[in-house]
C-alpha cells in the first residue's frame, strides 16, 4: 500500500512541475485563471439565478444543488481536516499567477481534496440530472474548474479527480434521494 501510495505521490508532483513548466498560451491561462475566479464566487449565484428562471422544475433543482453543495462543503472540511496535505503551489512556485496572489484562505491551507472540484461537480451533475440538455455546459464548467486548479498549481491531480468522483456522486445521490 506504501509503494501505490509513494507511486501515487511522485505522479502528482510529475504533473505539478510539468503544469508550473509549461509556457500556456495567454488565451489556456486566461480561460484557467477566469474558470478558477468564477468558482470562487460568481459562479454559484449565477446558477441559482438562472436556475430560477426555470419554473418549478428550476426551484426543484436549485434546491438540490444547494444541498448537494452543503453536503460537499460539510464532507470537504473533514477530508481537508484528516488529510492535510499540503497545496503544490506551497511546494512549487506557480508562474501562472502574478506576485502576491493568495491562492486560499487561511482557513483552506489544505489540498485534498478540491473543493472547487468537488462543488462544481456536485451541482453540475444535479444540473445535468434534471436539466439533460445543460449536461454538455454543466460538464464543460465543472471540467474547467477542475482542470485550472491543477494547471494553476493550486491542486494535485489527485485532489481534482477525488473531488470530481465525489462531486459526481454526492449530486447524484442528492438528485436520487431528493428529486425523483
Amino acid at each position: 500500500m506504501n509503494a501505490l501510495l509513494a507511486y501515487v505521490n511522485d505522479s502528482d508532483f510529475r504533473v505539478n512541475h510539468r503544469m508550473v513548466s509549461w509556457r500556456a498560451p495567454r488565451w489556456f491561462r486566461l480561460w484557467m485563471i477566469t474558470a478558477t475566479r468564477l468558482a470562487d464566487a460568481w459562479l454559484w449565484p449565477l446558477t441559482g439565478l438562472l436556475l430560477l428562471t426555470g419554473g418549478s422544475r428550476g426551484l426543484d433543482v436549485l434546491g438540490v444543488a444547494a444541498t448537494a453543495g452543503a453536503v460537499a462543503n460539510g464532507l470537504l472540511v473533514l477530508l481537508k481536516r484528516r488529510v492535510r496535505r499540503p497545496r503544490p503551489c506551497e511546494l512549487e512556485p506557480n508562474p501562472h499567477f502574478g506576485a502576491g496572489y493568495r491562492p486560499h484562505f487561511a482557513g483552506d491551507a489544505f489540498s485534498f481534496p478540491s473543493g472547487h472540484s468537488l462543488n462544481a461537480f456536485a451541482v453540475g451533475t444535479v444540473i445535468a440530472l434534471g436539466f439533460p440538455p445543460l449536461t454538455p455546459v454543466a460538464l464543460v464548467v465543472a471540467a474547467s474548474v477542475a482542470a485550472s486548479r491543477v494547471f494553476l498549481g493550486l491542486h494535485f491531480l489527485t485532489d481534482v479527480v477525488a473531488g470530481a468522483a465525489l462531486g459526481v456522486a454526492l449530486g447524484a445521490s442528492a438528485f436520487g434521494l431528493l428529486l425523483r
